[in-house]
């Protein structure tokens, strides 16, 4: 066989298929699995680096948003898995999630609930803690900023209705939306998601400013409560 000849892909070492098969025939191409391989480079005596990818997605469903939420202790658990090759797994897990960010900040004009979801699901859709947001609108329902108002839940008793309007004077905003997460992937809103909700529409009417929904976010779907008749 002559030097310039290729081996075919059968003949390559098991953990360098991955990286061939995206240098020759693209990313896409490739599985989880293969991907997950290429960021830990190699295997063992006894397992692949496809092999060890394979059982590190299957001990998550194969559920990438679930790989995301492990540490690196966790990962360090899997044999094979070391300080080095858990840290970049956690490094390139964060780059995805602050790369669906800025794709998120790029979205200006709120034009239904989907867009709000789509602004915050990368923000607080994955967090395993609550998380409360005020999204702050101009008049053309572009984006003009949004803050943190609580972080591991609140009740409409502790909410700082002069911080958010002082805020929202200063942007020179004429409308609000609500947003906050459950992790527990629960769509329905509570009582005190309610009562929040009421305090803050009665307290904007005085103002002028008016809050266009309340946005309730988890891993993978939302409940709006303009669309539900909740305002």
């Amino acid at each position: 066989m002559s030097e310039h000849t290729p081996f075919p892909i059968r003949q390559w070492c098991e953990d360098d298929r991955p990286r061939e098969k995206l240098l020759l025939k693209g990313k896409s191409i490739l599985t989880d699995a293969e991907l997950l391989a290429i960021l830990i480079g190699s295997g063992s005596r006894n397992e692949s680096a496809v092999g060890l990818g394979q059982r590190i997605l299957l001990s998550v469903g194969n559920n990438l948003a679930a790989l995301g939420k492990l540490s690196v202790a966790q990962l360090m658990q899997f044999r094979g898995i070391g300080e080095v090759k858990a840290l970049t797994i956690v490094a390139a897990v964060e780059l995805a999630r602050r790369r669906r960010m800025s794709e998120s900040a790029a979205l200006t004009q709120i034009q239904s609930s989907q867009s709000v979801f789509e602004l915050m699901q990368p923000v607080i859709g994955d967090l395993p803690h609550e998380e409360f947001w005020i999204i702050y609108l101009n008049n053309a329902n572009r984006v003009i900023g949004k803050s943190q108002l609580s972080k591991g839940g609140i009740t409409g008793t502790l909410v700082d209705v002069r911080l958010v309007y002082k805020t929202a004077l200063e942007l020179g905003a004429t409308g609000i939306i609500l947003s906050h997460n459950h992790p527990s992937g629960a769509l329905k809103p509570s009582e005190s998601d309610r009562q929040i909700t009421r305090k803050l529409k009665l307290a904007g009417e005085h103002l002028d400013i008016k809050v266009l929904d309340h946005v309730i976010v988890t891993e993978s779907g939302w409940l709006s409560f303009a669309d539900e008749g909740l305002l």
